[in-house]
């Protein structure tokens, strides 16, 4: 049966979606704070956790059971109703967004075909900028809330952090709604399969959404709102048991939600590489679970690639974070969607289709546009890295300075 299930059908297959997904999205989360310990110990020569069940599997569970008969505290000074809230703002986006994705190509049924995108609205790609962004909210919230210093510092730490590279994710995704034409994750999945993958067509606008996607999770090294070092644990500092651990599963699944974005909008989403079986001819249950097993493989990529950074990487101080946000990432978004659109509108004006032609062109902007990127950011002066900004002649004449202070000092001494 062709076209879409409409009634109670309808109603019933998006429940069934809405079950199967959620199941799926909620053991996932669950399991990568175990993939997260046991990668971590890897990296680190040392055992993870392996003695709740075989291999460790069942330790997701323990700490579950445990959060969930923890004692709750309130600290007597916080704001109690918006102590409760926070964890709930942070959580919901997080459970929210993932519901527009396709996951798969479209599944036949015997009352029509149904889409794998529990809501298939035809903004989606909107729909997950405008819920994502709430997120924020949870975590300043929590740290105003909590009526601790070190709270309050970590909740507008991050207020700073999501709102700066908010605007450069925003902007990241612009040439690819340009190459699409369209805001529908669908169609951007179809023009991938029609051209070629956003990563190799669209580098830079690849490179920056990564870059954001960490800021905007509060990963390393990015993870300044939370900072153990400077911050105690930042804006969760009050928190304990399940409304500690409801910031923890939200932080993971904005991961998997970013991870599932970054393949739908630069990886082909469901497509399955160097083959056209999954895009050409008839639905099937075979192509439904086979795409959707791809997207899922690709996500779970990006879900160790988070882990794996954080794990190699230091963390930026303040000022490096904002200033790559805002020094480095925006004028060069501005710059690349000028590009991209100039590109476009040249291909057009000269009748040359979306082939070889229009990929091999912007392929080779791209790889020049990187090139010229590592060679701006490698002058050492935008990002304020650890080495000095001062010049040769200054820096020898400070030296010699403290030579010749150090050379009194030693002869006051001898006198």
């Amino acid at each position: 049966m062709t076209g879409e299930p409409t009634g109670w059908i309808w109603v019933a297959l998006s429940v069934a979606k809405l079950l199967a997904v959620f199941g799926v999205y909620l053991l996932t989360v669950a399991y990568t704070t175990l993939a997260e310990r046991r990668i971590s110990a890897w990296i680190q020569d040392r055992h993870g956790p392996n003695r709740v069940g075989p291999q460790g599997l069942l330790q997701p569970i323990a700490d579950g059971i445990k959060n969930l008969l923890k004692e709750e505290t309130v600290p007597g000074s916080a704001n109690p109703w918006m102590f409760i809230m926070a964890p709930a703002l942070a959580f919901i986006p997080a459970f929210v967004t993932w519901a527009v994705i396709p996951w798969g190509a479209p599944l036949p049924t015997p009352w029509g075909t149904i889409s794998l995108a529990v809501a298939d609205l035809p903004v989606g790609f909107l729909f997950i900028l405008a819920i994502s962004s709430l997120g924020v909210y949870g975590i300043t919230l929590a740290g105003w809330s909590s009526n601790n210093k070190y709270s309050l510092l970590g909740g507008l730490r991050s207020s700073a952090q999501m709102v700066s590279y908010e605007i450069s994710m925003g902007m990241s995704t612009i040439p690819v709604l340009l190459l699409a034409g369209n805001v529908a994750l669908g169609d951007i999945v179809a023009q991938q399969q029609a051209t070629a993958w956003n990563a190799v067509l669209l580098s830079v606008a690849f490179l920056t959404f990564l870059i954001s996607a960490f800021a905007e999770t509060n990963r390393l090294p990015f993870d300044l709102p939370e900072a153990e070092s400077e911050l105690v644990a930042g804006y969760h500092t009050e928190y304990s048991a399940m409304k500690y651990s409801m910031f923890m599963i939200a932080e993971y699944a904005n991961m998997m939600t970013a991870g599932a974005l970054i393949s739908t909008l630069f990886l082909g989403g469901w497509d399955i590489p160097f083959t056209s079986w999954d895009s050409t001819g008839e639905p099937g249950v075979l192509k439904s679970l086979a795409t959707f097993g791809m997207l899922y493989a690709k996500t779970i990529f990006w879900l160790f690639f988070f882990i794996w950074v954080r794990w190699t990487l230091p963390r930026f101080r303040y000022d490096q974070l904002m200033a790559l946000g805002w020094r480095v990432l925006l004028p060069l978004l501005l710059a690349y969607i000028v590009l991209i659109a100039s590109v476009l509108l040249a291909f057009d004006a000269a009748g040359i289709g979306r082939g070889p032609v229009f990929t091999g062109v912007l392929f080779t902007a791209n790889v020049v546009c990187l090139a010229l990127l590592a060679f701006w950011l490698d002058r050492g002066r935008l990002v304020s890295p650890a080495s000095s900004r001062l010049k040769t002649q200054e820096l020898d004449r400070l030296r010699q300075v403290a030579e010749r202070r150090a050379a009194l000092a030693a002869a006051s001494r001898g006198a």
